[in-house]
């Protein structure tokens, strides 16, 4: 699924199911004593990171969250992790041939009560009821949430600050792919471009700038 959203020479790896891998100290000890899920979430990401590092020729790396919770990738390399149930998947590129990366998995399914009027601005509420009339089949309000997850984890890399769900107005296109505006005065860029899939109950976005 995510090659068919990213250009090459991305290294996508994505998985539906878990995979055993022996982590690094450094990554265990981020782990501590982390319930299960959290653990097999981790390690199953680690094992596509690695994966995605050996597709660009690159040794495997302990890959610890920052400040922000955001992967630290090795000096020279841009990437993303996302995971969901029944899916995990890593996307990475060499700096010099992407500025940024962003993807994110869902469930496909209904957004839970009150999320939707809590991520969205005016105008995407607005867009709602033609999205759904064109497609209902296609859970609009969730693929929304994934989209300006995936505008959140391009953003922060370049930006190094916050990028709330009001600030961003993201138009879905029934096709496959949709325009994020920044809405901030002061943003370093002023929109991304996306695309997106649904496919055997997976929800996904994917952003690539080219640097």
């Amino acid at each position: 699924m995510l090659k068919e959203l990213l250009p090459p020479p991305i290294a996508a790896v994505e998985r539906f199911d878990d995979a055993e891998i022996t982590l690094f100290p450094e990554e265990e000890a981020v782990l501590g004593k982390a319930v299960e899920k959290r653990r097999r979430e981790f390690s199953t990401a680690r094992w596509c990171a690695r994966e995605a590092l050996n597709v660009l020729g690159l040794p495997p790396s302990p890959i610890l969250p920052g400040p922000k919770r955001e992967p630290l990738w090795p000096t020279g390399i841009v990437g993303a992790i996302t995971h969901c149930t029944g899916y995990r998947a890593v996307a990475l590129a060499r700096g010099t041939d992407f500025a940024t990366i962003g993807i994110d998995a869902e469930p496909h399914a209904p957004a839970p009560d009150g999320v939707l009027k809590a991520i969205a601005v005016q105008t995407e509420l607005d867009r709602m009821p033609k999205l759904e009339a064109i497609d209902p089949t296609v859970c609009w309000d969730r693929l929304l949430f994934s989209a300006k997850e995936s505008v959140y984890k391009a953003w922060y890399p370049v930006a190094k600050r916050w990028l709330g769900f009001e600030d961003a107005d993201i138009t879905l296109d029934p096709g496959g792919t949709f325009e994020a505006r920044i809405l901030l005065p002061d943003a370093p860029v002023s929109g991304y471009s996306g695309r997106w899939i649904v496919r055997d109950g997976i929800l996904l976005t994917a952003i690539a700038v080219p640097a």
